[in-house]
């Protein structure tokens, strides 16, 4: 087993061993980690089922049974959701509302006992520490999704998107063309739209266009600020790169604004290089190709329910 891997099991038996997720009865409340983690999700404005099983990632047949549980000691109600009669909305009762309370008081003194012995110092470290695995384990494990680009998703991500160019580009950016093109170019067949999700929030998007027979524009390229750093980036392009492969391009070109610094950086050492102005676009500036010999790397990557 590579050292990673194994640092990383060693650390969750650790883990789940001291914070009692392996208890009957967690934190004493009387109920398992699941529906106790499930009560504190809907915390004290509801949610939508879907949301939460997005949320935890769990299968929603499980998701039903802890639903149950938790209605039959009389902490949730369960309705359908009037604005989309295919969803369901879970409210926490007046009961339910106080348990929230008390888990939550519980979770903060358990947290306190078990950093009590250490130093300021060392709380810091652990602090820093903590922060630093959460932030890698959370961009190792989102998921590349295909998508329509008029979904909720594709448009709360490319409006975070054009909204960071407005502010970067000293002309500022006016996305009223491309509102009109990429609903029509980015999708299949031809094209492809994808988001970089986790659990429920859009992280980034990227979508691809077809320019010939053996030509893919990738388009729309954007991590959300406080995911970079991790390696998402060079990961979604390795994955549009991936996609245009299997619609059957064996070449891949872009455009930038010479603003988009850490950009350029990563299509240098991804392997692409720069080429003569292809396009009409008025705020490129450089432009970038690159030739897939062989099919790229596969990445984590599913499609919607």
């Amino acid at each position: 087993i590579v050292a990673d891997v194994e640092v990383l099991r060693r650390f969750s038996r650790c883990f789940t061993e001291r914070v009692g997720v392996l208890d009957d009865s967690y934190l004493d409340t009387g109920r398992a980690l699941g529906p106790s983690r499930l009560l504190f999700e809907i915390g004290t404005d509801g949610a939508r089922v879907v949301d939460l099983r997005r949320r935890l990632r769990l299968d929603s047949g499980y998701v039903s049974r802890l639903l149950r549980q938790l209605e039959g000691e009389g902490l949730v109600s369960v309705v359908t959701d009037p604005a989309d009669g295919r969803q369901r909305l879970v409210h926490l009762t007046a009961a339910g509302r106080r348990e929230w309370k008390r888990l939550d008081r519980l979770a903060e003194q358990h947290a306190r006992r078990l950093v009590a012995p250490l130093s300021d110092r060392q709380r810091l470290a652990l602090d820093d520490a903590l922060a630093a695995a959460e932030r890698l384990l959370r961009a190792a494990t989102v998921e590349f999704i295909d998508t329509d680009p008029r979904s909720s998703d594709a448009h709360e991500a490319t409006t975070r998107y054009f909204a960071e160019l407005q502010q970067r580009f000293p002309t500022g950016f006016d996305p009223a063309d491309a509102l009109v093109a990429d609903p029509i170019a980015l999708r299949a067949p031809h094209g492809a739209f994808v988001i970089v999700r986790d659990g429920l929030s859009p992280v980034g998007c990227g979508g691809l266009q077809r320019l010939d027979a053996t030509t893919a524009e990738i388009k729309r390229m954007w991590i959300h600020p406080d995911w970079r750093g991790v390696g998402l980036g060079r990961r979604l392009l390795d994955h549009l790169e991936q996609v245009a492969w299997h619609l059957g391009r064996t070449r891949v070109v872009l455009d930038t604004n010479s603003t988009l610094r850490e950009a350029i950086a990563m299509y240098d050492t991804a392997g692409y290089h720069a080429i003569e102005r292809y396009n009409e676009n008025p705020y490129a500036q450089r432009w970038f190709a690159k030739d897939l010999a062989r099919s790229p790397t596969r990445t984590r990557r599913r499609t919607p329910r």
